[in-house]
This record gives C-alpha cells, structure tokens and sequence, in this order.
C-alpha cells in the first residue's frame, strides 16, 4: 500500500508552561507490568486458540473433519478477500485524497484552524491510515466471512430445472445465485461510501474542500476524485435496480388473499418491473455524467442528473405503481390479480411438496344404517391408539424409572415394532440418565460417575394392562421383553446436556440391581482422548474447569463426551440443514439408534409465499415441553424437503447422514459443498427402513398452507370463502394448535391400514369440522407421502374437535362420572382426541386418565367414542365401540347452527327444560355460573374463575338435591349439564 511521505510544515504553536517532570515507575514495577500484560495476552490467545482446537478434535473424533476444514478454509478466504478489498479501497482514497491536498500558501481562518489537526496527525500518519485500513478491514472480513452459506451455494449450485413464469430463469438464479449477487452489491455499496466519506475528509482536512474559505469550495482534483467515487455509487444504484427487478418474484407482500404474498403481482408485472427498467437507464446516464466531471470539472450536470434521478424514482417508482394499483387495480382486483393468484398458487404447492396432495369431497356422515358392519369396519380401518405418548410419560417414569437418576421425556415417542408376525403401534421411550436425581452432586459423581442411561422402555400403542397401566413390551431394568439383544447404555440422548469423561482410571455406575450396583468402563471410540495434555488443557480452558487439567480421575484411556443430544451432533456435522424438533429412537440391528428428519429450505423459490418455521411447527406440545423445540424460530422459508435422514448412535454417538429425497437441487448442491458426508439412499438397511416415518414438523408446515392453498382456482382463493384453520388442542388450556398424531389407519382409498399422520381443519373463526387430512407415513409402502385430504361439504355442519370435547364434558352421565372420578384429591387428563375416517363419518375417540388417591402418575380409566350422534364413556375401547355401535350410546345433539364469522360457537348446549322447578331454576344458575367461568378463563381472572366453579358446585348440588327430593334419583341436574371444569387439563 502506498505511504504517506510528505513533511507538515511546522507553524509554531502556543506558549509553552512549565515542564512537569512525572515520576517513572521503578524497574521491578515496570517488569512486573509488562509480565502481567504478556500473561494477560497469552491468556486470551491460548483461549481462543482453545476454542478451535477443541473444535477440530471434536469433527475429528466423529470423522466428519472435512466439514470443520471446508468451513474454516471459506470463512477464512471470505474474510481475507474482502477484508483486503474493503482495507485496499478505503485506503487507497485516503492516499489518493492526500496526494491531490493543494500547497498551503495563503491561509484562511478555517486552515489556520485545521492547521493544529495536521500537526498533530503529521508524525503518525502512516500508523493512522494503517490503523483506520486494518479497522475496515477487519469489520469488512468479519462480515463477510458470515456468507460462507451464500458462498458455498453459489459456487456449487445445481439446476432446479425449473423456470420461473416471470423472467424464464431457472429458479437456481433465485435461489443460489441472486443472494450471492445482492451481498457483492451490498458490499460494493459500503465500500463506496466509506471511500467517499474517508476522501472527502482528508481532501478537508488538507483543503482540497473548504466551507468558509473564499473562492472555490474544492479543487478541481477533489472535485474529480469525488466525482468519481459518487458515479461509482450512482452506477451500483443502476445494478441495484436492475437486480430489484428479479427480485420482484421473491419479493414478499401483504395481500388481502394470504398472509403473506411473495411474487409479481399486477401492479408489480406493470408498473414496478417497467419503473425499475427506467430507472436503471436514468441511473446509468446519471453515473455517466458523474465520471465526465474528470474532464469538465464541474459538478452541475452530474447534480442536476442525480437530482432528475430521486426525482423520477418517487415519480416512476412510488406514485406511478400507487396509481395503478388505485385506478387499474381495486376497482376489477379478481380478474386483475387472476392470472398472478394462479402462479402463486402453482408455485407455493410445488415449493412445499403438496402438488400432488388429493383433495377428496367426504359426505361427513354415515352411509349405512348397518351398526353391525360398522361395528367390525372399525377394526379394519384403524388400531386406534388409546396409549397417549403425551400423557404416559409420568406413568413409565413411576413404573418403570427404577432409579431416581434414570428418568424419561416428558414426551414419549410412536413407532412400529412387529408383534406376533404384525406391525404394532408402540409407544417407546429411553430411560435416561437424569443428574438431578443424583443422590450426590460433585464434579466427580455428575462428569465421572454417572454417565449414561440405560435400556428401552415399551408398551403396545393400541392396549391397556390391569388397573389402567401400559401394557409394556419392553420393561424393567436391564430391560428384557420382545425387543430381543442390544446394546442398552445410552450414552446420548435427548436429556444428556453435559459432557462426560470416560474409559479411564475412574469407573461407571452401569445400572442397579438386587445385588447392588454394577460398575463399566465405556468400551467405545467416542468423544476426545485426553491422555495428551494439549488437549486437557484446551478442554480445561474451553469449559471453564480446571480440574480437567489436573484432576486424577482423568488418565490414560479417557475420553470426553459432549454435545450428547441427537440434535447438537446432526447440527454440528450438517450446519446447513434444519433439524426436525424431534428426534425418537429405534432399536436397529441390535443398538440403539436416534433417528433424526433434517431438512432442506430456502427462501428464494420464485412465487412460493413465505412461512415462518418457528410459527407454523409450534402447537400444544412445544408450548408444554421445553425439550420438544420449535424449528428454526425465526427462519423464513418458502422452499422446504425433508432430503436427509440422519441416525445417531445411542451408545457410539456415531452419526450417519443419508439421503432421503434424491431429487431435492439444494441437497445436491450442499452434497457438492461438503462431498462424503451423506451416504446415499441405497444405504439404508431394511431394519432402519422399517423405523423411518414421516416427520412431523414437515406435515405441520404442509398444513399450515394448505388451510389455504388446497384450493386451485384463484377466484376461490381470492373470495377466502374456503379458507380453513388448524383447531386449537381441545385437551388443554394452552390455546396452541393441536398437534397432529400418529395412528396406523386407511384412508377410504386405501385397501389397508398403513401407518399415517393425521390432522383436522376448522373453517376459519368457527369450530365445526371442514376436513381431514392424513398422510402415509410408513415409507416401506409405495404411496409413501401421499397427503389425502377429505372435505367435508360447507352446506351441513359436522362437529369439529372442540364441539366434540364440549360434548363430552356436557353430556349429563359423562359430566357426572367424571365428576365422580375427581372425588377426593383426584385429577382427571383427557389423552388425544383422535379422528378416523368411518363410512362417511368420523369416528372420534379419546382416552381419560386418572391420577388418583396417592399415585402420581395418570391410569387409562375410561374411554370416550362418539360417531354419528351416539356417544359411549366406558371403562374399554371395546366396550364404549359395542356400546356406540348398539345404538345403545347417549344421543348427542348435532351442534348448533353458527353465527357466520363470530367463532363464538363452543358447542355447548344449554340445560335441557325440566319439569320441576327447582331443577330448572338450578340449572340456568349453573349455565350461568359455567359460562361466567369460561369467560373468565379467557381473561385470565383465576380470582372471578374460582368464584364461579364455587358458584357452579352449589347449583349443581342444589339441582341433585332437588331432584333426589322429587324422587327422580338422579344427579347432575339435565341432561346436558356443564362440567363444572370443562377443560380437561390438570
């Protein structure tokens, strides 16, 4: 770079006082300051040299270091690159500027004045412009090098053999190339306008540019260099129109049709894309005029040209689209916007996978009379899971924890296993280790000592054992049952957030048993050796623990195991993909495997509206369970494919990346990025393929947009007449959508049942059913991913989930068995309320639970069935389905007829009239006082809620009371009366 020789012309200064002599500090304390200073630096630099050099040792002991070095190596090359350019740029014009400073002769006030600045700066100049290029530079690198994703995709980015309708450019331009080119011009754009700013004040500092002098206010060399500088502005401006108008099919809108729009439309094809045309062409005669200054010297026509240039981007680009929109638009907006609606619609369904979604018309009643043949339908149509794995949690933890260090998540998991020759619904949790039940806490005990989880935990999906537990398959500790042989230590797992430090001089507590407890030494070739005192070192200062350095129970053979959850690892080794939030585990050829659904997304698929992850995966779970995470919270995204499966070893913690959707562009793109990461499809063995389901966050995010993209014609999508919901959980008071559930059933299409994920829709604001939709989740069949959709018709109204759950709680013998089953210190929780498909109908049912007396843990108690209009509460699946089937099940009255748009509907009937008066009077005070309740409830006032559950137990007893006086034996007042706790929650 060039330096700065040139001498300031010393022009005296002001009297000088009296010197002050300062004390110097003695040797020893200046010895001392100095070794102090080196150890402070050595401190910090052996810190952040720990920092990486764990890292490295860690991608090194899972063998995936070709993604730590592709990483570091761009970020590294991104950072020098564009850190020199900015430091060369900004650099450069500072020299520039101050080789063209103009003699100083005669002097003003103002340069007299600047005078005092030159002087000061005149015997550190040099050490100024490296300090001032190497902070640019640095910020500039920085920057930069957080772009290795932009980077990598642009350089390796395949062909998406799709063209947008717009521009005819494949969508590869959009999503890979297009991000890149906005940074080079977001950097460019900075670039300049740090130049521009760093010459025009050396150019005043050295009176290049005077304010108050007489004369001209700048030379004609500055005049020139900063000419220059702003045509080069005005020419990144006229780049940055033009990309504006590619940018117009991923730009995101608000539009009345959709949440959120993103692509052309009318305004946009008509106005905005001819407006960015012009302006482009006015931009690039701006900049043209701006580089003439070099010969005219002159800044009046590049002034009067950027001036015309603002002017037409108010006029051409902001009030000629307005007025379009206002004039050619609202007035014929449906046949206006027809034709760009049709893209959007088109592009969003390929985007998320729901193109080929079937969308089927569903009568929503039965279509025979014939209860005994629907009576057997049942069986054959679904296994109808009355284990909830959202409830059960605390009874395996009871039942089957054994130790208080073991412990299960608060959210168990569905698979399949094969029972007697026949694919099983089964819910299946780990029994991991869980250091707050440690009796002991020390650094020993918690990083040494107790170190991993032991076996798996089963029971049957579709049964109940006596007394309301699971009907477990795998139990008890080591566990044993039809599991067979594997490797039961759990190493990682969901709940194992520290690390641990195995295989050395310091045994494990294995597991316990009656004849005490058992010891291990980890056997495998996971986590990082620290026999090197390098790496205990780096360990030490990396995690904040210096015993690590020093302790004895670290010696030869041990190994540190962290990042130990199934997520952290498939992050880490794929940074690139977003991770399902939930990971279940599976018994695989003899280990334990955690079987993780990762996808690929971007948000630059041209005419596909956005989606925020964060917001359409949440539901009731995520919103109770603090391991169940939401994904990517923030991510914004309008392109998304579940492309990789991903195992992690239980024991080993070994991960495995294959590749699930072969056709996915992104995913090959990344697999270009990163070669031999992912091991092709063929590599899945056949055990593991039995295991793999579709992910959930996936369907959550493909029902989200099918609440309004199950239409394909854009008049319909524009009138919203057909816009759906996803209904609240009914079960709970979280408010959140309910999550959808798995459950092996058939579609009415379908010949068997196959393993499905299954969901509901509301019409939008009310609570009556508008469709069902399943998709085949069992990938060992051919229509794997199919997404089925039965509609129900708008002109009859059939009970939604939370009219049915309102059903329940008010049907008079429903209301007053549960009341009886909260007697005493009980608690009542309602398990999923699931929907199968029955010959024409639905078929709703859920499973009760108890935790009664001294037991801590919910027991299957009772089990609600309602279809069409018949409702059964009995002790069996099979006892309430005989029942309903019978006919002999409580008549349950349709509900009732909506307000158009309020969503005021609950589905709540009011007490039935009675003839004693007494009754009757009771029962309007406990319709009251329930509704009082529920009001309350939705303002949060517990105070005004308590007062009316007392208010609602007073009428309830007072109508019993009555009704025994009159002989009538009866309790609970009506036949519809109100729970006096409506929601089910405890």
């Amino acid at each position: 770079m060039p330096t700065l020789a040139f001498q300031m012309p010393d022009r005296g200064g002001g009297p000088t006082g009296p010197r002050i002599r300062v004390g110097r500090p003695s040797r020893r304390v200046r010895t001392l300051l100095m070794t102090l200073g080196v150890l402070a630096v050595l401190g910090m630099v052996f810190t952040m040299f720990a920092g990486f050099w764990t890292d490295w040792l860690w991608y090194r002991s899972v063998n995936y270091s070709s993604v730590f070095t592709t990483t570091l190596w761009t970020k590294i090359g991104l950072f020098f690159v564009f850190g020199l350019l900015m430091a060369f740029a900004v650099g450069f014009n500072i020299w520039l500027a101050h080789r063209m400073r103009p003699p100083l002769s005669a002097m003003s006030m103002e340069q007299q004045n600047l005078d005092r600045y030159r002087m000061g700066i005149a015997p550190y100049k040099k050490w100024l412009l490296l300090g001032i290029t190497a902070l640019v530079g640095l910020i500039a690198g920085a920057s930069a090098s957080s772009q290795w994703r932009t980077w990598l995709m642009w350089v390796n980015g395949v062909s998406f053999d799709q063209k947008d309708p717009q521009f005819k450019l494949d969508v590869s331009f959009y999503a890979f190339d297009l991000p890149w080119y906005r940074f080079l011009l977001g950097f460019g754009f900075a670039t300049t306008i740090l130049a521009l700013i760093a010459a025009a004040l050396t150019h005043y500092l050295y009176g290049g540019l005077r304010i108050t002098s007489p004369g001209a206010r700048a030379t004609a060399a500055a005049t020139g260099h900063l000419s220059v500088l702003l045509g080069i502005f005005v020419a990144l401006k006229a780049v940055a129109y033009w990309l504006d108008r590619y940018g117009l099919a991923v730009k995101s809108s608000d539009f009345k049709a959709t949440d959120s729009w993103t692509g052309l439309r009318y305004v946009d094809a008509n106005a905005y894309l001819p407006a960015k045309t012009i302006l482009f062409c006015i931009a690039v005669i701006c900049a043209l005029l701006f580089f003439a200054t070099l010969w005219r010297r002159t800044w009046q026509l590049p002034v009067i040209g950027f001036g015309l240039m603002v002017l037409s981007a108010i006029l051409i680009g902001g009030l000629y689209p307005a007025i379009v929109q206002k004039f050619q638009v609202q007035p014929n907006e449906q046949a206006k916007e027809a034709p760009y609606v049709e893209k959007n619609l088109k592009a969003t369904r390929e985007a998320y996978g729901i193109d080929d979604a079937d969308v089927a018309e569903y009568p929503g009643t039965s279509q025979t009379g014939d209860k005994a043949r629907l009576r057997q339908d049942v069986s054959d149509t679904a296994s109808i899971r009355i284990m909830d794995p959202n409830v059960v949690s605390p009874t395996f933890q009871q039942l089957q924890q054994i130790r208080n260090y073991y412990a299960f998540p608060t959210n168990l998991d569905v698979d399949r296993y094969n029972n007697d020759g026949e694919d099983q619904d089964t819910v299946i949790g780990l029994r991991e280790l869980n250091l707050n039940g440690i009796p002991k806490r020390n650094w020993i005990n918690d990083h040494f000592r107790y170190t991993h989880g032991y076996g798996v935990v089963a029971a049957e999906g579709t049964s109940v054992g006596s007394g309301g537990r699971p009907e477990f398959t795998e139990s008890d500790l080591p566990s044993k049952g039809k599991l067979g042989r594997y490797e039961q230590r759990v190493y990682y797992g969901e709940r194992t957030t520290t690390y641990s430090i195995v295989g050395g001089p310091q045994k494990e507590i294995d597991y316990s048993d009656d004849s005490g407890e058992k010891t291990y030494s980890y056997e495998g070739d996971s986590g990082v050796n620290l026999a090197n005192p390098l790496n205990r070192a780096a360990y030490a200062a990396a995690f904040s623990e210096p015993q690590i350095l020093y302790s004895g129970a670290i010696g030869e053979g041990s190994r540190i195991l962290y990042n130990r959850t199934p997520k952290e690892r498939v992050e880490a080794i794929a940074p690139w993909l977003t991770i399902d939030g939930d990971a279940y585990p599976a018994v695989v050829d003899g280990r334990i495997q955690w079987i993780v659904d990762a996808y690929t997304t971007t948000n630059g698929y041209p005419y596909a509206s956005r989606t925020t992850l964060g917001d359409t995966t949440a539901d009731s779970l995520t919103a109770t369970n603090d391991q169940r995470a939401v994904v990517a919270q923030q991510n914004q995204v309008n392109y998304i494919r579940n492309s990789v499966k991903a195992t992690v070893d239980a024991y080993s913690g070994e991960v495995k990346l294959y590749q699930w959707d072969t056709q996915d562009p992104v995913l090959k793109t990344w697999m270009k990025a990163f070669p031999d990461t992912v091991e092709p499809r063929s590599e899945i063995s056949n055990n593991l393929m039995a295991h793999l389901r579709y992910p959930q966050d996936l369907f959550k995010v493909q029902r989200e947009l099918l609440t309004r993209y199950h239409v394909k014609d854009a008049n319909t999508f524009l009138s919203g007449s057909e816009v759906w919901q996803v209904p609240d959980d009914p079960t709970n008071k979280t408010g959140d959508a309910v999550p959808p559930y798995y459950l092996s059933m058939k579609m009415p299409d379908q010949q068997d049942q196959v393993f499905s994920l299954t969901t509901t829709f509301t019409p939008n604001g009310r609570d009556n059913l508008s469709a069902f939709m399943a998709v085949n989740a069992d990938p060992g069949t051919d229509d794997y991913g199919k997404i089925r959709v039965l509609k129900l018709p708008t002109s009859t109204t059939v009970a939604g989930p939370k009219q049915v759950q309102s059903q329940f709680n008010s049907e008079q013998d429903i209301a007053e068995s549960i009341r009886l089953l909260r007697g005493g210190d009980s608690e009542v929780e309602y398990g999923n309320l699931l929907a199968v498909p029955l010959d024409g109908g639905l078929l709703y049912v859920e499973p009760v639970y108890v935790r009664g007396g001294g037991l801590k843990y919910p027991l299957l108690r009772k089990v609600l069935v309602t279809y069409g209009g018949q409702t059964a509460f009995e002790d069996t699946l099979e006892q309430a389905l005989d029942k309903v089937f019978a006919g002999e099940g409580t008549p349950v009255e349709p509900p009732p007829g909506e307000d158009e748009g309020t969503g005021e509907d609950e589905g709540t009937e009011p007490p039935p009239a009675t003839e004693n008066p007494t009754v009757q009077e009771a029962l309007n005070d406990a319709q009251k006082a329930f509704e009082a309740g529920q009001e309350a409830l939705k303002n949060n006032d517990w105070e005004a809620y308590g007062k009316a559950q007392k208010d609602l137990e007073d009428a309830l007893r007072k109508a019993e009371e009555a009704q025994a006086d009159a002989g009538g034996g009866g309790a609970g007042g009506g036949e519809n009366s109100p729970d006096p706790d409506k929601s089910p929650s405890s």
